[in-house]
């Protein structure tokens, strides 16, 4: 983290000094977590002030709301108010830049896989800025079912892995009405390949037991899909870095964590943050109570930025930690990981031709491609009718 440098301080008017003692002290909280006495910031930078006018100057700082005191004779912590001063000021008045951005090597990314770079590309973030972080993102179109897993989960249940074209994977539990060996489930899957592909001659080994349970597990689970794609009234989310909490001094309170967890996993309200930002198309940063309309006394903070395909904005990264963050840094790393990711997608939806689109709560969407699967899939229903009816 950057090293607090303040100006000479004496030349200043009043106000300017409260300000700058202020972005001080929050500066040195930052960095070390513990409370602030006024020699401790006399003797970093602040030499020009003696230590009793950096006391009247944390006594107003007091009396207006920006800091506090966790006993009458220890040092000053700062406020959320405080918080929302020092990253207002980074943000809108000093921005900082990166000497070398840390997201560069993702440029090479090249592929329709537009979901797996997405998901590839927080995880480095993630790594880069040390918090919890989540994206939302369009929907790409034309994205078809390439391989189906199926995991056996019990007696009588099995897990369904679906792995699309744009590198999406959604998972479906499902019911079987018999046990299998893991043998059968390997040739059930087999015909999955088959049927997805329609490539080569059915499986041979597939037993007509196993073949009638994989057409309805095949139909089931190819049906929920184009339901869930055709479907989109909110925003994909991508999330991860849920450990990087665990670093944190401030969540070593088991209570403080589950709460910051407990937002995380608030997915509707992590859209309503995003779309702020995506709507306004500027970074947007909400600290402590003001989230309390999510998770109240949450000791946190979540900032975001939007993110751009053609230079419209489509969607937006997110940061979640604690309150006590390196705003300065992270208001540095997002704009240089929104320029790098958002090169990437532009490219790479020019180079392969993909659509997007916004959610929508109005009529399906259904293309060409899309009319095409579903038919495909009555067939198969139909087929099953007349064999089962034996016709």
């Amino acid at each position: 983290m950057k090293s607090w440098k303040p100006v000479s301080i004496k030349r200043m008017g009043k106000q300017d000094r409260e300000k700058t003692i202020l972005l001080g002290l929050v500066e040195y909280y930052i960095q070390t977590g513990k409370p602030v006495g006024s020699n401790t910031l006399k003797d970093e930078g602040f030499g020009d002030l003696s230590s009793a006018t950096i006391r009247n100057y944390f006594a107003k700082l007091e009396e207006t709301g920006y800091l506090t005191q966790a006993h009458s004779s220890g040092g000053r912590i700062p406020t959320d108010l405080a918080y929302r001063f020092y990253a207002d000021y980074y943000l809108n008045e000093h921005e900082s830049k990166l000497e070398k951005n840390p997201f560069e090597s993702l440029r090479s990314f090249d592929s329709r896989e537009i979901a797996l770079f997405l998901q590839e590309a927080a995880e480095r973030l993630s790594q880069e800025s040390h918090c919890a972080v989540f994206v939302s993102a369009p929907r790409f179109d034309h994205d078809f079912v390439i391989d189906i897993k199926l995991v056996s989960l019990d007696a009588f249940r099995c897990l369904c892995v679906l792995i699309t074209d744009f590198g999406v994977i959604q998972t479906e539990v499902l019911h079987l009405p018999e046990k299998f060996s893991s043998f059968g489930i390997k040739r059930i899957e087999s015909y999955f390949h088959w049927r997805l592909s329609g490539v080569g001659q059915k499986p041979e080994n597939l037993e007509p037991e196993e073949e009638a349970i994989g057409q309805s597990i095949y139909n089931e689970i190819m049906l929920r899909y184009i339901v869930s794609y055709s479907n989109f009234q909110d925003e994909d989310i991508y999330r991860t870095g849920f450990s990087n909490l665990l670093n944190y001094p401030d969540f070593q309170d088991t209570r403080l964590l589950a709460s910051s967890l407990s937002i995380f996993e608030n997915v509707h309200r992590m859209r309503l943050l995003l779309k702020e930002s995506v709507s306004f198309d500027e970074t947007k940063f909400w600290i402590g109570n003001d989230l309390d309309h999510v998770v109240p006394n949450s000791n946190c903070a979540i900032l975001a930025a939007p993110y751009y395909i053609h230079n419209k904005p489509v969607g937006a990264i997110g940061l979640l930690g604690p309150t006590r963050l390196p705003y300065r840094d992270l208001f540095a790393i997002l704009p240089a990981f929104s320029e790098c990711i958002s090169d990437v997608l532009t490219r790479n939806i020019y180079k392969f031709k993909i659509s997007y689109r916004q959610p929508d709560t109005g009529e399906l969407y259904l293309q060409k491609e899309e009319y095409r699967l579903i038919g495909q899939s009555r067939l198969i229903l139909l087929e099953d009718k007349r064999s089962h009816h034996g016709e």
